[in-house]
This record gives structure tokens, C-alpha cells and sequence, in this order.
């Protein structure tokens, strides 16, 4: 019986070592559940805001294609009035929004044309996620020569303001 009593306070401090592990090791998987789930959030919703974006942007430069507007202008530098919140937001925003919703975003997306040069405009179109943080900005360079129209994509990386 010596020998038996020896042992028996071995097991309590090794199950609180291995309960101890497992605790520390469930914590660590819950929090890179975590992470992965809010980085999965995150890409749907800039792969909403920039599927919003490139619609507004077709369907902008399909409204150009059919009325030309006329914007002629001389300008040889690119235009900037997309860079100015002001034409996005407020009373005096020149943006249109060429669809009345958008399906699990904030905002339906916008679009901004302006004319570049003697034959060529420059669209930029803005789509929303279901956040405020996920917001997609695209633009088309369109430059139209006897009937023909020229298409020149350009991702706008940042918001400008």
C-alpha cells in the first residue's frame, strides 16, 4: 500500500495540465475562426460594392452611348471633379444614380461623366457594400471616333476624398 498512495497525487496535477492545454488550444482556434470569419465578411462585401460599381459603370456609359451629351471640352488634362466629394454627396451633387436600389448595400451605386477632351469622357462610377467601410470605385475612359467607341478601364484603388 505504500507504493499506491505514492501515485495518487500524481493524476490531479496532469489532467489539470492537459485540461490547461485543450483550454489554450480551443481559445487559439475560436480566435482564428474569428479572424477568417471577419476576413470572408470583409471580401463579400468589397466583392459587393465592386460588382455595384461595374454596373453603374456599364449602365452609365450605355446611357452615354446612346446620348451623347454635349459636353465638348478642349481639356487635355484629366478631369478631377470626381476626386471632390461635392460632386458625389450634397444638393449640388452632379452624380446620377442610375438604378432607384441595390440589393444588400447601403446605397444604390452612382456614376459621375465627364467630358475629356474633344471626343472622349470620363466615367466614374462608385458601388456601396452593406457597410459604410466597403465602398468600390471604378472608372471607363470612352473615347468615341466616327461611330466607334474606345473602352479604357481604370480601378480606382482608394476613395479620392
Amino acid at each position: 500500500m505504500k507504493r499506491r498512495s505514492r501515485t495518487r497525487g500524481a493524476t490531479l496535477p496532469i489532467v489539470l495540465i492537459l485540461a490547461a492545454t485543450m483550454l489554450v488550444t480551443t481559445a487559439a482556434w475560436l480566435q482564428t475562426s474569428l479572424v477568417a470569419a471577419r476576413a470572408s465578411v470583409a471580401t463579400r462585401e468589397r466583392a459587393q460594392a465592386l460588382h455595384a460599381a461595374d454596373s453603374a459603370l456599364i449602365r452609365c456609359s450605355r446611357m452615354l452611348s446612346l446620348a451623347l451629351p454635349s459636353m465638348n471640352s478642349s481639356l487635355k488634362v484629366e478631369p478631377s471633379r470626381w476626386r471632390a466629394k461635392t460632386s458625389f454627396e450634397g444638393p449640388f451633387a452632379a452624380a446620377i444614380t442610375p438604378f432607384a436600389s441595390w440589393p444588400y448595400a447601403r446605397r444604390a451605386p452612382q456614376c459621375l461623366i465627364e467630358s475629356w477632351a474633344n471626343a472622349s469622357y470620363l466615367i466614374t462610377a462608385r458601388g456601396f457594400g452593406a457597410t459604410a467601410d466597403s465602398e468600390a470605385w471604378l472608372q471607363l475612359r470612352l473615347d468615341i471616333a466616327d461611330g466607334v467607341s474606345a473602352r479604357h478601364w481604370r480601378r480606382v484603388v482608394g476613395r479620392p476624398f
